[in-house]
């Protein structure tokens, strides 16, 4: 606020008393410097919300805004942030993207992209365990494994369990080699192949009725 509008706001007495060389015409000279940082800031609001425009020490408070706070372990403006400050800003601008997409492979994947600014995550869903994922971490990204699992833990579906891994998934091998088909069976005979191999003979036919 400049020192003449703060002038205006006294009464006539206190304005014909604030002259050049007063007292009070220096304490007015002293508000107006108080007023001025915080004039600017208001003058620029609008780039503190801004991904790309906030300071560096605002990056960390947006990303409650977008609900992705769980990648800043500690998201105090004193504390050092876990990711460069560029990966942070991507994550705030594309938060309204990844919530969209949460729980699904396409959002935890791309949430995993724009933090570690590493592509080549797998995520593989084995058919011996049912609502269980695996996340492969490529080794570029090895070194962010804390961050990785903060962010597979935040956007994997509530319902599945999860575990991440580093390095490639391992060579299923060769394929199996098929057995040999049994002999047949004897005539009169019908077997039925059950679990384990086993065989389960098939009931006889009732005998004739007498005539």
């Amino acid at each position: 606020m400049r020192r003449a509008a703060i002038e205006r706001l006294l009464p006539a007495a206190y304005q014909r008393a604030a002259g050049p060389g007063s007292v009070l015409g220096a304490l007015l000279d002293v508000m107006e410097a108080l007023h001025a940082p915080d004039e600017a800031v208001l003058a620029d609001v609008d780039a503190l919300f801004g991904p790309y425009r906030t300071p560096d020490g605002f990056v960390a408070y947006l990303t409650r805004w977008v609900a992705m706070d769980h990648v800043v372990a500690a998201p105090r403006a004193d504390a050092p942030l876990p990711l460069p400050a560029g990966r942070l800003r991507d994550l705030v601008a594309h938060g309204a993207l990844l919530a969209r997409w949460r729980g699904t492979p396409y959002g935890m994947r791309t949430a995993l992209e724009l933090a570690t600014g590493v592509t080549g995550f797998v995520l593989d869903e084995p058919p011996e365990r049912p609502f269980h994922l695996v996340v492969r971490v490529p080794p570029a990204a090895a070194d962010r494994r804390a961050l990785v699992t903060r962010i597979v833990e935040a956007e994997k579906p509530a319902a599945v369990t999860v575990e991440v891994v580093t390095g490639d998934p391992p060579d299923p091998g060769p394929p199996p080699t098929p057995e040999p088909d049994d002999a047949e069976p004897a005539a009169g005979v019908a077997t039925v192949r059950a679990v384990g191999r086993a065989h389960v003979p098939a009931p006889h036919d009732p005998p004739e009725e007498p005539s």
